[in-house]
């Protein structure tokens, strides 16, 4: 597979793992009823800190569980302001930090910039979708074909599903230079191969091309060409069916065949007669729709012919034609082609394409607009996307459980967009939100406060949603800068941390009746024996307050003065703090 390389690189792919993992505060909560500063146990958040050490803080929790991830990165188009801040440990990559990446000719390192910045982001995320999950990335061509690229390395070629184009506006300036750019661009990958979007609501338009004039009890139905592609292939399907109206015999058309095999076709024209299979030697037709010479036909394909008197097939024809037809049936009134009946309930939903347009999703002015009356008529944010888009992304993901996680959440606008859908249809979707700007509380947080509790006044008032959310600071790092356990930290983050590294993410429950254990898995009893203003010693001592008996254990500590004959009799695995606490 073809790769893309750029300065910088060979630093960045693993730069995941040197970020520091920061513990997240809550700084308070909100729903319905105002501020909390107690925690109300939400689980939408609102992260504000650099995306990139959010997303590892989110490792331990969330690591596999996250069924939809939007994210709207920079698009790099020179006009943005975006600043380069990764703390790389690379003399090249080092003389970026803090500066503004420009416009292409005035920044020649612009496009490896912007690479170095998403590359580690896009690792973490993968690591963060679930099995049956997707990512939804919005981006338009000044980046697209190296995201593609980067994309394709780090989730799999064979996990791309699709380029969507989504029509950001409705209408365009008449002096615009060149081709007018109509679409942005959403790539869409799966965590795995093949995975599939959910299908979307029909239209009324869709559904009014299905009628009942029959009165089939089965319901609504609508005309479809009985036969299939691929007539040379499938040779056993391409036979001769006797009209019961007329007697002559139907075929297919020219390179196609039925879209049943002989025997289920067999039993389909039953209920209008008598039907069996007979050798009409009819090779030299067959091979003319098939394509082959008449030496290549199969020689075994019967046809369906009247097993009794025409006329008797005939008459009964006129009957069946007068009340319900048949699922397979000759159009006009049996002087047309064999047709098959579709009924309205058994298609199911619309396929999703991969053009979105902006009367069903919105467009920017429409974002646009919307944010400015939730903010008192003040612009206080650039390129915010509309939610109608970012609800198209949740009823094609997921369902009303759905966790979508946003790292570029900007104006918040992936809430806006979970709180209206729960609200709509009384689901329990939940949103992470990530932003590092300045404004993370008053704009992002403060819009999905407006959402929730209504905004705008008389007739322009939009009555609230309900929900609730917690707002976090990254905190203090995990350890410090020469691999020691930051003591400013809670233990109990500690201990989350260190389940995670031995678990690979099952969930920390607390048990308050043994100090230091942490959890049994797989048969084996975790231990963190760990005092922040002493050193902890694995011996004799320790063990009698061991209490739960498993197959085997692994036990932290500072020092061990255990033997290894007596580790090896009970079966214990001694880990040295700090120095064998992995760092994810």
């Amino acid at each position: 597979m073809p790769t893309l390389d750029w300065i910088g690189k060979d630093k960045v792919i693993n730069h995941h793992k040197d970020v520091p993992y920061k513990v997240l505060e809550r700084k308070y909560s909100f729903d319905e009823s105002g501020m909390h500063k107690d925690d109300i146990h939400s689980n939408n958040m609102i992260i504000h800190g650099d995306n990139l050490e959010a997303l590892k803080s989110l490792l331990p929790q969330y690591e596999g569980k996250i069924k939809c991830i939007y994210i709207d990165p920079p698009y790099n188009t020179g006009n943005e302001g975006w600043i380069y801040n990764d703390n790389v440990n690379d003399p090249k990559i080092r003389k970026w930090l803090g500066e503004v990446v420009g416009k292409e000719g005035e920044d020649l390192s612009r496009h490896d910039k912007w690479l170095c910045m998403m590359y580690p982001r896009l690792v973490l995320l993968q690591k963060l979708l679930a099995d049956d999950g997707a990512i939804f990335i919005s981006i338009d061509t000044n980046e697209l074909y190296n995201l593609k690229n980067i994309c394709d390395e780090i989730f799999g070629a064979n996990c791309f599903v699709e380029d969507v184009s989504w029509q950001r506006t409705y209408s365009m300036r008449n002096d615009v230079k060149g081709i007018a750019a109509e679409v942005e661009h959403i790539l869409v990958y799966g965590k795995l191969p093949y995975w599939q979007p959910n299908k979307l609501k029909r239209t009324e338009k869709m559904d009014s091309k299905y009628k009942n004039p029959d009165n089939d009890p089965r319901g609504a139905w609508r005309n479809i060409v009985a036969s299939a592609p691929n007539a040379s292939t499938h040779q056993g399907m391409v036979y001769a069916i006797q009209n019961p109206y007329t007697g002559e015999f139907a075929y297919p058309p020219q390179g196609r065949c039925w879209s049943l095999g002989q025997e289920q076709m067999l039993e389909a024209m039953n209920k209008w007669y008598s039907y069996k299979l007979s050798d009409i030697h009819d090779e030299k037709k067959r091979a003319e729709i098939c394509g082959v010479p008449k030496e290549k036909i199969r020689r075994d394909v019967l046809a369906i012919v009247i097993d009794g008197s025409l006329e008797d097939a005939m008459k009964r024809a006129k009957e069946i034609n007068n009340n319900v037809l048949p699922e397979f049936y000759f159009s006009r009134n049996g002087k047309g082609t064999l047709s098959r009946k579709a009924y309205i309930n058994q298609v199911g939903g619309r396929p999703v394409t991969n053009f979105w347009s902006f009367e069903e999703t919105g467009h920017t002015d429409e974002a646009s607009r919307l944010l400015k009356a939730m903010f008192d008529g003040k612009v206080v944010f650039d390129t915010p996307k509309p939610p109608r888009m970012i609800e198209r992304i949740l009823q094609i993901t997921g369902n009303e459980e759905t966790l979508i996680l946003d790292s570029f959440a900007g104006s918040g606008t992936t809430a806006h967009a979970v709180l209206n859908m729960n609200k709509s249809d009384g689901g329990n979707r939940k949103f992470i939100l990530v932003e590092m700007g300045d404004y993370a509380d008053t704009i992002t947080a403060e819009r999905v406060k407006r959402v929730i509790n209504g905004y705008g006044e008389e007739k322009n008032a939009v009555e609230g949603t309900g929900g609730n959310f917690s707002y976090y600071e990254l905190g203090n790092p995990l350890f410090m800068q020469d691999g020691t356990i930051n003591n400013e930290v809670d233990i109990t983050e500690v201990r989350k941390y260190v389940w995670y590294t031995e678990t690979n993410g099952i969930e920390y429950k607390e048990d308050i009746r043994e100090k230091y254990f942490l959890g049994s898995y797989n048969d084996t009893a975790y231990y963190f024996y760990y005092e922040k203003d002493r050193v902890t010693i694995l011996d004799y001592e320790f063990l009698t307050s061991v209490h739960k008996k498993e197959q085997a254990y692994v036990m932290y500590a500072d020092s061990c003065a255990l033997s290894d004959s007596d580790l090896q009799k009970w079966n214990i695995t001694f880990k040295k703090i700090p120095r064998d606490i992995e760092h994810i």
